[in-house]
């Protein structure tokens, strides 16, 4: 049987992974190679799977705990996948809040289905604002367990990829890249945008064609990681919206919900890991994204006209009680909505991730 090529692309929340796996999988599409994706989140409901899917991507979703802890729905998402699509390269996403995978998943990997997989390096995306208040201990307004998770995931990286960079004027990359340098002497350091491409056309290639993945273990103490998973609220959401009276502008509609949340997670000096939005209409879809509590708010729209209808999903990493969460989201939904559109919570989850309890962890880097 021929070996599966299999890349994981970790990154904490708000680095743009979906991005770079769209982004990805669309150029490797048009070299003649057939590519799947495997996304993963802590409930259902996830926007990256639904985003994907719109596009076209052939995906499996493993919901309701990270890689690590449900090692066997891994392996079960990828053998679907290469039972129905026959792909050439399988790309898998972790859960933004996630670390430790070279001891949890590459491991094992190496060591139980070396036969069926190769594995690529692991990267592991940042963006560039939040890598220099964590490597500088600056201005970083994450709780200290979570910025805990966020340089375990770039101590056991075999590429770190600085992210947008069409953000970056060149003198700031070169900092970038040499802090990087001198905080983490011996990190593999690309630099890319996932939303130019620039950088990925070389970083693919090199994905493709070196198989030395899992190189580093990180010393992890999970009393650490389990409390700056904890104290992130966790809520997707799936939302029905009918049009009540009149035409509903909804990326309007869509930049004052994000906005209302944005400023009242300011006022309570709650940070956002991650807000993100998708919204579909039969007339297209458009998506919005805020990554940080003082950030922009990003909107892209594709919908034409003004659609008496929409589906909208929903996720909310943020540093607060679920249950606060919750109430704060459905508030905000009520005021952004009134008072011409209708509003139909199809599901909503809003959880606090529990303790990671890995199925496989290894000690040691497995060698070829």
């Amino acid at each position: 049987m021929k070996k599966l090529h299999i890349a994981f692309v970790g990154g904490f929340l708000g680095a743009g992974k979906t991005t770079l796996l769209w982004e990805s999988a669309r150029r490797l599409t048009e070299q003649g190679k057939r590519v799947a994706l495997i996304t993963n989140d802590q409930a259902p409901d996830l926007v990256d799977t639904k985003l994907l899917l719109r596009k076209g991507m052939t995906v499996q979703e493993v919901a309701g705990s990270c890689f690590c802890c449900n090692f066997p729905g891994l392996i079960d998402a990828a053998e679907k996948l290469r039972d129905s699509a026959a792909p050439d390269v399988l790309i898998a996403e972790p859960v933004g809040s996630c670390t430790d995978l070279s001891a949890t998943i590459l491991q094992p990997l190496k060591d139980k289905f070396k036969r069926r997989f190769a594995l690529a390096p692991l990267s592991v995306l940042a963006d560039p604002i939040r890598l220099k208040q964590v490597l500088t201990d600056t201005d970083n307004c994450l709780h200290p367990s979570t910025t805990y998770i966020f340089r375990k995931q770039l101590e056991e990286a075999d590429l770190i990829l600085i992210n947008k960079t069409d953000l970056l004027e060149p003198p700031e990359q070169q900092e970038l890249e040499m802090l990087v340098a001198r905080r983490l002497p011996s990190a593999n350091v690309r630099c890319i945008s996932a939303l130019t491409g620039a950088g990925i056309d070389a970083w693919l290639n090199e994905l493709l064609s070196t198989q030395q993945s899992g190189r580093h273990i990180a010393e992890v103490d999970y009393d650490t990681y389990a409390e700056g998973e904890a104290v992130l609220g966790w809520l997707n959401a799936d939302i029905q919206l009918y049009s009540s009276g009149g035409e509903v502008n909804w990326t309007t509609f869509c930049e004052e919900l994000l906005g209302r949340l944005r400023t009242d997670f300011r006022e309570r000096k709650a940070q956002v890991g991650h807000l993100k939005l998708l919204l579909c209409t039969d007339s297209g879809h458009l998506t919005g994204n805020l990554t940080h509590t003082k950030g922009d708010i990003a909107i892209r729209s594709g919908i034409e006209g003004s659609p008496d209808r929409a589906n909208l999903v929903l996720n909310a990493r943020v540093e607060m009680a679920p249950e606060e969460l919750e109430a704060i989201v459905r508030q905000t939904l009520e005021i952004a909505s009134a008072p011409n559109i209708t509003v139909e919570i199809r599901q909503l989850q809003s959880i606090r991730p529990g303790r990671p309890r890995p199925t496989h962890r290894y000690a040691d880097v497995v060698r070829p």
